[in-house]
């Protein structure tokens, strides 16, 4: 090879390693429980976002978003299960024109109804105290014993004064959601439960816009990591197998999942093919305890008022490790066009600093303001997922003109390694955000964008000492642990098989 055209593909693999691992302090788990108030309020906890081209046969035309909510579900929750909340409005915005503002925002909205199913008794008709008087199979079958329906909303503009229309399936507007996995009895055998889920993947028509997919209901927690080990003061071996070196201490939980499938054509309206996507929750703002007036019994709530944002989940972990402890909730009722107040918390991140005190022989990098960081988590990475007139703030980005890639020629380590579909590049399901996030935060931009600052970073080799150090939480995924068809995620572990161990098996 010649001189010249070794010179290029090195370059090539420098700058695809940087970008694979951008976005850096944002990641290192799910945004599960990461806030004060939400530990009081699991409904309505965001804990991941992935935006990716679909990748299933023929549907490469389409975006999909998934939105987890609900966290650390244990399979054999009854007799409630993981419901979403009724006084709350979960939604997904989207950004096509890198203002840092939503220009399609989709709004869910949740109903449950007992259908007080009762059992005779001693002469008296006797309410059942379970979720389920018998098999289930079928959409809203008789034997369930409540109903959980849902709507959707496109708004068009700003979430709250814009245009809003409703997103239907044949006419109608409501949609039932499949109850919680139970266990293998309720749904006559092991395959029983996702023949029974499957039943509620709609075909809905998106105004203006055109033909869509929705599924919302539970699904295996899909995010791997080490996440006992790191918040025990990375009690592991970060140079260690990036592979089966520490379990994944999520791989017993259920997580509930909003799943969209929507053409690219309906989010790249502004002309640029790269979208900004975050997911939020909000609640009433007031809230009245409702008690029974001639028992003082605690019957429910009323709530009311404008809604007030509770939750926000753009890139991964943001709140959990990389905003102060007293700001976590203000971070989760922001915007992402006021990130401007959090900018310290990037450009002087604690995070590796924490690391350095734990591992003295990885120094952390010395060039401050991080530049390298704000540059990449703020904006995006200019030819790859930067819009073109890109307001600085936190959400995950997507460019749609690059092609996906099937299951079976996906890298965990997305553009790092030359899969330019990947993470950073939005996020799909098995990309190992964690393994990428601990590097950058290291300052592997730093040490790879060389002394000429090929990469625009604003920082030299010089100060990231620790930035080459290939760091690791050792737990690691590949796509062939996930479906291959929408909504991606796995079958939820069923109530009757799980168990307390680490592993969930």
């Amino acid at each position: 090879m010649q001189h010249s055209a070794l010179n290029k593909v090195m370059k090539a693999t420098l700058l695809a390693s940087a970008i694979a691992s951008i976005f850096a302090t944002s990641a290192l788990a799910s945004s599960h429980r990461e806030a004060p108030f939400l530990t009081d309020e699991p409904s309505v906890d965001g804990t991941d976002l992935y935006l990716f081209r679909s990748y299933e046969q023929g549907r490469q035309d389409y975006v999909t978003v998934l939105a987890n909510y609900i966290p650390f579900q244990d399979p054999f929750g009854g007799p409630h299960f993981y419901p979403f909340n009724e006084n709350g409005l979960y939604e997904i915005h989207f950004d096509n024109n890198g203002d840092a503002r939503e220009d399609i925002t989709f709004q869910f909205r949740f109903n449950n109804t007992s259908k007080q199913t009762a059992l005779p008794v001693g002469g008296k008709q006797i309410k059942i105290p379970i979720i389920t008087s018998g098999p289930i199979n079928g959409v809203n079958p008789a034997t369930l014993n409540r109903r959980e329906t849902f709507t959707i909303d496109v708004v068009r503009g700003d979430r709250r004064t814009g245009e809003r229309t409703p997103v239907t399936r044949g006419g109608t507007r409501e949609f039932d959601k499949p109850v919680d996995n139970i266990g293998e009895k309720t749904f006559g055998g092991a395959d029983g439960y996702e023949r029974y889920a499957n039943q509620h993947i709609y075909d809905v028509s998106i105004p203006n816009c055109g033909n869509a997919r929705v599924f919302v209901g539970q699904r295996k927690e899909p995010f791997y990591i080490a996440v006992g080990e790191i918040f025990d003061l990375f009690n592991l071996n970060p140079l260690g197998p990036e592979s089966g070196g520490n379990r994944n201490t999520l791989e017993g939980k259920n997580v509930s999942t909003i799943a969209m499938e929507i053409p690219t054509s309906c989010l790249t309206t502004s002309g640029d093919p790269v979208v900004g996507s975050w997911t939020t929750s909000s609640k009433r703002q007031g809230r009245l305890i409702d008690p029974d007036p001639g028992t003082g019994i605690n019957t429910g709530a009323k709530e009311g008022g404008p809604w007030v944002q509770v939750s926000r989940v753009g890139m991964p972990l943001v709140n959990e490790v990389v905003i102060g402890l007293e700001d976590k909730n203000r971070f989760n009722a922001s915007k992402p066009m006021n990130d401007a107040q959090f900018i310290d918390y990037v450009t002087n991140p604690a995070l590796p600093a924490l690391v350095q005190t734990l591992f003295p022989s990885a120094p952390a990098p010395t060039n401050f303001p991080r530049t390298d960081l704000v540059t990449v988590f703020l904006k995006g990475i200019e030819g790859l997922n930067q819009p073109r007139n890109v307001v600085p703030s936190e959400m995950l980005r997507l460019n749609t003109s690059i092609a996906p890639a099937p299951a079976n020629a996906q890298n965990p380590l997305g553009v790092a390694a030359g899969d330019n579909a990947g993470y950073p590049n939005g996020r799909r399901p098995a990309d190992d955000t964690v393994d990428l996030s601990l590097r950058v935060a290291m300052g592997a931009l730093c040490a790879l964008t060389g002394q000429n600052d090929t990469l625009r970073v604003g920082c030299q080799p010089s100060a990231a000492p620790a930035g080459t150090a290939p760091l690791t939480d050792g737990v690691r995924k590949t796509a062939a642990d996930y479906r291959a068809t929408f909504p991606y995620f796995n079958t939820p572990i069923p109530g009757n098989t799980a168990t307390t161990s680490p592993n969930g098996n």
